[in-house]
């Protein structure tokens, strides 16, 4: 008995790792690639794609490229629910605290995904649709999860999804967006200035030891959310994102 299910274990992580190289490539990726990425037998990786085709987990192209599947949305999408509403208690209190509206988003592919907002009470304030998707290089919690990537990930990453500018001010080019990076990594939080929309500025910071990289964020028109602004928001903004990590990693 402890024999089975000691091996059930084992292909259970091996299908999670064969979805977590496959989301790390990109989405899709050949036999080939996903051989020469882990130690696991040809035949076994083989074995456990085509189960994972036949119940809807992955996608087999055309081109013969695997990719990852839409019964995987729905789990995803409980999974995101999930984790906004943890974090929703500390999202308010930054709130309370600050007064501007408060963001969390994970890394989706290569594009970040809003799960949790809390509104400013202020008439004019910044809004952003719980379920958005955005590119992760014009925005701060996009920044703030990029700077917790290494380069050459951050590079793979916006090669795929583009530098799409939305604003005069939007980072267009790699080599200027892995400087911001650098500065990020040093200070421990990033700035969306104006680079989303103009006229909003965005204080952002990783959520450290999450499962996926996930960030929050605060953020509001520019006449309020400014240098004074950032003294007060940063202590707060790190207690909030070690506050969520803890209730993550609780076991």
């Amino acid at each position: 008995m402890a024999e089975k299910a000691s091996g059930g274990v084992q292909s259970v992580e091996r299908v999670f790792e064969l979805l977590e190289l496959i989301t790390d490539a990109g989405g899709d990726v050949t036999l080939s690639e996903l051989s020469s990425s882990t130690d696991l037998p040809l035949p076994t990786i083989h074995r456990l794609l085509r189960t994972l085709v036949s119940l809807g987990y992955i996608r087999q192209l055309p081109n013969r490229r695997y990719a990852l599947g839409p019964r995987l949305i729905r789990l995803g999408e409980g999974a995101n629910k999930q984790l906004g509403a943890l974090a929703q208690p500390q999202l308010k209190i930054l709130v309370d605290r600050l007064g501007e509206t408060s963001n969390m988003a994970v890394l989706d592919s290569d594009m970040v995904i809003y799960v949790a907002q809390v509104p400013s009470l202020h008439s004019m304030r910044m809004f952003t649709e719980v379920g958005r998707r955005a590119h992760t290089h014009a925005t701060g919690v996009g920044k703030a999860i990029l700077a917790q990537l290494d380069d050459d990930t951050v590079r793979g990453i916006v090669a795929r999804a583009g530098m799409p500018t939305p604003t005069p001010k939007s980072i267009g080019d790699v080599e200027e967006l892995l400087a911001d990076l650098k500065l990020i990594r040093e200070r421990g939080y990033s700035i969306d200035e104006e680079e989303q929309e103009l006229g909003v500025r965005c204080f952002a910071m990783a959520v450290p030891n999450a499962p996926t990289p996930t960030a929050i964020s605060v953020s509001g028109p520019v006449s309020r959310v400014d240098e004074n602004f950032a003294d007060k928001a940063v202590p707060i903004l790190r207690e909030a994102a070690e506050a969520i990590s803890r209730e993550l990693n609780r076991t």
